[in-house]
């Protein structure tokens, strides 16, 4: 099956509101991956928050979620899989509360039409209880998958309070690593960033360096991970790191103003800033392309 989304159907997912990047990373051999088996393409939604209320920053905060299934579920192509990193709820000390949530947002993402969605939590999820609500509706807080040639690794940064992946996940880490081979094709998926983006904002991981450094020694590393509410692209040596837009409410630049805090609402420019991922494998030019996608203003809910 040709996994290549046909150029209409990019035209068409172009037009919709917010910002549509797509890059061909070959150019950049630290970005590229080793002969995946075949092509395939998935979705990367980050960051909902459902829950959430504030209209000054989301007036529409009960119907971005649903907009972007409809808009992933438009999809001409459908993707290999639906991965969501981080976030899924809004945080609240109200147990009760917490789990009406995540039954709510199960029920909303079980209507996307995939064969696969897969779920890892942020710390709005998992933080306050050592993910322990978290894994009553989605399972497993870190682990692995393989998908055509590709080892991915589900790295769980949240669940600690302290914000830290921890010895005993770091030391699961390096078992699952030490069957692989060093040229072998590796995605790291996480919640939050292993380097230190702006640790003032804690956008980072306190012992993230440490699984950095268990993956420097292999040659085809990409992460993906979601927190900071934006597009970033950062490289640590060869290994690259790619965050993605948030559903619910867009962040500012690391640093560009005193205190962290969600970017208002504007009329003028509905749902800017917000908008999901696909991530194609490409096996002939040994490549990932993004193409990021904004919430089209018009979908109904």
């Amino acid at each position: 099956m040709n996994n290549e989304m046909d150029r209409r159907e990019f035209l068409k997912l172009a037009g919709v509101g917010g910002v549509v990047f797509l890059s061909g990373l070959s150019a950049n051999p630290a970005l590229s991956l080793a002969l995946p088996t075949k092509d395939f393409f998935f979705v990367q939604l980050s960051d909902t928050h459902w829950g959430f209320e504030g209209a000054k920053v989301n007036p529409d905060a009960k119907g971005t979620l649903i907009k972007a299934v409809k808009e992933v579920n438009s999809l001409k192509q459908k993707p290999d899989f639906i991965v969501f990193t981080g976030d899924l709820t809004q945080t609240t000390d109200d147990v009760s509360v917490r789990k009406a949530r995540m039954k709510e947002f199960r029920s909303i993402v079980g209507e996307l039409d995939a064969k696969i969605v897969r779920f890892m939590p942020g710390e709005h999820d998992a933080s306050l209880d050592n993910g322990e609500t978290y894994k009553e509706f989605f399972g497993e807080t870190h682990y692995t998958f393989d998908h055509k040639g590709v080892h991915f690794i589900v790295i769980d940064n949240v669940s600690d309070p302290t914000g830290s992946i921890g010895e005993a996940q770091l030391e699961w880490l390096k078992q699952d690593l030490s069957k692989r081979k060093r040229d072998d094709n590796i995605v790291v998926l996480t919640h939050r960033p292993l380097f230190d983006l702006y640790p003032q904002w804690d956008w980072a991981t306190k012992d993230g360096a440490k699984a950095i450094d268990m993956l420097m020694p292999f040659t085809n590393v990409t992460v993906f991970y979601g927190h900071v509410h934006q597009e970033n692209h950062h490289m640590t040596g060869h290994i690259a790191h790619h965050s993605a837009n948030s559903l619910m409410l867009p962040m500012p630049v690391a640093g560009s103003m005193p205190k962290r805090q969600p970017i208002l609402w504007n009329n003028a420019e509905p749902y800017k800033g917000l908008g999901f991922r696909n991530v194609l494998s490409k096996s002939k030019k040994d490549q990932f392309e993004l193409s990021e996608y904004g919430i089209n203003a018009e979908a109904r809910v």
